[in-house]
Formats: C-alpha cells, structure tokens, sequence
C-alpha cells in the first residue's frame, strides 16, 4: 500500500539508492510512477506493505516500510532489489553499487568510488565539515537527522586525518 513518505513513522525502515547521476527532468516522472506502482502492490507473504519514498536532490531513491503494520520479508526484500535492478537498465543508471561516496562541494553534488573519495580526503580535497551523505542510516528518524551531514558525524570521517 503505497503512502507518502512523510506519513511513515520514525521507526520505519528505509533502504538508500544513490544514482550515479542526477535524474534527467524527463525521468522523475517515469521513476515517481515506476516507484508508485510497485509499492502499491509490494507484499511480504500475502500482506501488503505499508510504504512510500522520496527522490532527494533528484539523485537518490529511498523507499520506507512501516514496520508496525508488516514486516519486510527476505521475499520481499528481493522483490525490490529486482526492481532496482530494472530501473538501472531502464534508465542507465547505476543505484546499487554500495563501493560510492556522494557528497557535495559548494552548491554541485560529486559522486565518486570509495577509493577515489579516499585519495580525495588524504589530499584534503575533501574535509570533515564537507558534506557527505550517509547512505547507511537504516530508518527514517536517522534519515531525517544523520542522512546528509559533516563528514566528521559520519562513517566517511574515518577517512579524514
């Protein structure tokens, strides 16, 4: 059952996939209804889903359940790694590949390998107070607070000196 985002709980799970790019004007609205229709229709063993997501800077999907209603199943699970999978290929985008930072220099968001990013803080090319997004946070409450935040609040600071 598709809801908005923003009526998920706090405690809801959520799963980040960054873009290696910025969605074209002409993809938000193909990617909006894409994820629309699969999460009204997502279920874990016979139970529908109560979930919704967001599209942040147009560069990044993250999808919630509300836990309370339905647990995620690892079914379920994979039924939306497949339908990441099909959104990679539609858009020729990469959404899965967890080896990336993203992060933003000035007003541009930079998206690099973990290696790259590496060499970058070791150059101080990138710093601590850079913000960095923390692709790791697993529920919305944490989204909301410790997603797009200093390097220095987040497990990139492990990277500075």
């Amino acid at each position: 059952m598709l809801v908005p985002f923003n009526q998920l709980p706090d405690e809801a799970r959520i799963w980040i996939y960054p873009s290696d790019r910025p969605f074209r004007v002409e993809e938000i609205s193909q990617i909006n209804e894409a994820l629309s229709s699969f999460l009204a229709q997502w279920t874990a063993h016979s139970q529908s889903l109560e979930a919704g997501f967001v599209l942040p800077h147009d560069r990044f999907i993250v999808i919630g359940i509300n836990q309370e209603t339905a647990q995620a199943s690892g079914c379920s699970i994979d039924s939306s790694v497949r339908f990441i999978q099909d959104l990679e290929k539609q858009f020729d985008i990469v959404l899965l590949d967890k080896m990336n930072v993203t992060f933003k220099q000035g007003a541009y968001f930079v998206h690099k390998q973990l290696n790259e990013f590496r060499k970058m803080a070791k150059s101080k090319a990138v710093t601590k107070e850079t913000i960095v997004f923390n692709n790791l946070v697993d529920n919305k409450g944490d989204f909301l607070k410790f997603w797009e935040v200093p390097a220095a609040q987040s497990w990139h600071s492990r990277f500075m000196s």
